[in-house]
């Protein structure tokens, strides 16, 4: 009886050997082991011969890097190659001119799926794509638990519970005493109405110091009652979308509460865009959306922020400098090139930075943008 013949496995498509096929990762038991050539094909391995189907989806979708929603819209020939091998002895590996050895048969066939190059390309990128999207949520989970605040000591339900009135809040905020109207805003939910009524001040720095205080004071507030805090920012989202109430302080106000708990509020980011196209609250809603960004930049990235860009024009100062001091802290790398004109531009503007009024220069902000974004590369 002559010697059957016998030959390693190889690849149709390149004719080089290719490895024995193995369980792919992440797959469930039963689905077929799968290899890959150094040509870039792929293939699932069907010992039986009576599951070829299968296995030509399984060499197309493991091609495809497992995005079942991408394999089915691809085309045979247009975006992808097959071959198969036949009389393919898996215990062996190797494949024989006929379908028996040692009388045993031997039916295993080698699917192959070749993908074109811009397919595979584009197939890379989703998965590429997938993997970052996969690392922000992880960088964003980590985000919220390195800023959220310790939950405020419940107050002792044995001691006479303070009452609030105009005199005491007024009196606290002038002290800057945040302490103080943490209690108070627990013992009495009128206290940030009181306090919201303080924006109405003609100096634009008492109103941002009210402003900044709130979100200080609703920040340790809403660990214990966040539906008084959640109050307070419908009232005020209400009170700014009424085309005849002017937005003395809020819109600033809203951005320093969101800011100060992202993880509680920041739904409420997107709104704030509404209020962009409006001179008199423009520069408040970039500072706003700067704030957010300083540990939440994924919060505005969820919003249209391209939208934004072409306010690097602004004839204002404070629009231009707002604008690049956000797109520095979401690294908007997307905006480099419009910035670096921003560079050479001394003129000057005034921003509100952690409870106090900082002079500083659209220049100066556009250099620590773009210094962020360079820092930000990967």
């Amino acid at each position: 009886m002559s010697e059957k013949i016998k030959n390693p496995p190889w690849c149709p498509f390149c004719g080089h050997k290719v490895g024995k096929p193995v369980e792919a990762p992440h797959r469930k038991l039963g689905e077929f082991p799968v290899g890959q050539c150094s040509c870039g094909a792929v293939f699932a391995c069907d010992v039986t011969g009576h599951n070829v189907g299968a296995a030509m989806v399984e060499a197309l979708v493991y091609a495809c890097n497992e995005n079942w929603d991408f394999a089915w819209e691809l085309l045979p020939e247009d975006d992808y190659l097959t071959g198969r091998i036949e009389n393919y002895d898996e215990e062996s590996h190797q494949v024989f001119d006929k379908g028996n050895v040692d009388g045993r048969p031997v039916r295993g066939v080698l699917y192959f799926v070749r993908l074109h190059t811009e397919i595979a390309e584009l197939a890379r990128r989703i998965k590429d794509r997938k993997e970052r999207e996969g690392e922000v949520a992880g960088d964003v989970n980590r985000l919220i638990e390195q800023n959220k605040p310790v939950v405020e000591p419940a107050p002792d339900p044995g001691r006479p519970k303070k009452k609030a009135n105009k005199r005491l809040v007024k009196k606290l905020v002038d002290e800057e005493d945040v302490d103080e109207l943490v209690g108070l805003c627990l013992d009495d939910r009128k206290t940030l109405r009181l306090m919201q009524r303080l924006l109405y001040a003609p100096s634009d720095e008492q109103r941002w110091k009210v402003a900044w205080l709130i979100g200080k004071t609703t920040s340790r507030v809403s660990t214990r009652d966040p539906g008084q805090v959640s109050e307070l920012l419908h009232r005020m989202f209400e009170a700014c979308n009424d085309s005849a109430a002017t937005h003395w302080g809020m819109v600033e106000t809203l951005g320093a509460v969101i800011s100060e708990r992202p993880d509680v509020f920041g739904a409420f980011t997107r709104y704030l865009l509404n209020f962009i196209n409006q001179d008199s609250t423009r520069s408040q809603v970039l500072w706003a959306l700067a704030e957010i960004a300083k540990t939440r930049p994924d919060l505005i990235r969820d919003t249209p922020f391209f939208s934004l860009f072409h306010f690097l024009q602004h004839p204002d100062a404070e629009v231009r400098g707002m604008l690049v001091r956000l797109l520095g802290r979401i690294n908007a790398t997307e905006a480099t090139m419009q910035m670096l004109p921003l560079t050479g531009d001394e003129a000057e503007l005034v921003i509100w930075d952690d409870g106090r009024m900082v002079s500083t220069t659209v220049a100066a902000e556009a250099k620590n943008a773009l210094e962020a974004i360079q820092g930000g590369k990967e």
